[in-house]
């Protein structure tokens, strides 16, 4: 028996982590009102708010939400990170026991997941992620992409227009050899003419 299609590709709604509705999410940003960071674990939020006070001294403005447990889907944490988002601007990371998700509308996707890969699975202990997550957002990045693209299609045209003139060249070299056989049969046969008469 195969499965219906019908339901294999269409996309997930988003959900948020369990025990977290709508008037959760407005008192979280509420609560990132002052010092830019949230938790309903009750933790003490002084180390966070060093962390997020010294990532916005380093120009990312970060804020920091940190809930209990670990929700049934990694996921949840990128929905809620993007609910809360839609009120606080800038970046937003969501620390769970073991995971994380983010939202930003000034770091792309690509540095957001290498800095949220280096900062899982810290069993709770969410100052060390938040520490660890900042530290991979302020480093500078190694090699620029742009630069990387740039080069990579540079060189195909500059593949393509030399592939261009070889066979443009070869083209006249074949037409002209052409010619010249054309000839060479064209005298041949007037000589061998010659010689039947």
């Amino acid at each position: 028996m195969t499965a219906p299609h019908n339901s294999v590709f269409t996309p997930m709604a988003a959900e948020l982590p369990p025990n977290v509705t709508t008037d959760t999410v407005r008192s979280l940003n509420a609560d990132l009102a002052d010092d830019h960071v949230a938790t309903l674990t009750g933790k003490n939020k002084a180390e966070l708010a060093a962390i997020a006070a010294e990532a916005r001294s380093q120009g990312i403005p970060l804020s920091i939400v940190v809930v209990p447990g670990n929700p049934g889907h990694d996921s949840s944490l990128r929905d809620l990170a993007t609910e809360v988002g839609k009120t606080q601007h800038g970046t937003v990371v969501v620390f769970s026991d073991d995971w994380v998700g983010t939202y930003s509308d000034s770091i792309s996707r690509v540095r957001l997941e290498w800095a949220e890969d280096a900062a899982k699975g810290t069993q709770g202990r969410s100052g060390e992620a938040a520490s660890i997550f900042a530290a991979r957002l302020e480093t500078p990045e190694s090699m620029s992409w742009t630069a990387i693209t740039c080069a990579l299609l540079g060189g195909t045209v500059a593949v393509i227009a030399g592939l261009y003139w070889v066979k443009t060249r070869r083209a006249g070299d074949d037409a002209g050899s052409m010619r010249t056989g054309s000839d060479r049969r064209a005298s041949e046969g007037e000589s061998s003419d010659a010689r039947t008469l």
